[in-house]
């Protein structure tokens, strides 16, 4: 099993890269999911710890399905 700061950098780096893609800043985006910048930061650099309506919100800003927040590019 992954560890859990593993999981959540892989996570953290799909959402900014989700974030880049709509090209939205990280204040735009945390503005359109109703949360402050620095916990979208923090998801970002991995180091917050998401809950399940959390996740749900950033999908939903990025008009995305809940699932593609854990499409995973991991090396080798």
């Amino acid at each position: 099993m992954k560890n859990t700061g593993d999981i959540k950098g892989l996570l953290g780096q799909r959402v900014r890269t989700l974030r880049m893609e709509a090209g939205l800043s990280q204040e735009s985006f945390a503005e359109k999911c109703g949360l402050d910048r620095t916990y979208i930061s923090g998801i970002e650099r991995g180091t917050r710890n998401p809950t399940l309506e959390v996740l749900y919100t950033l999908a939903t800003a990025l008009h995305i399905e809940l699932t593609s927040l854990f499409i995973f590019n991991e090396p080798g």
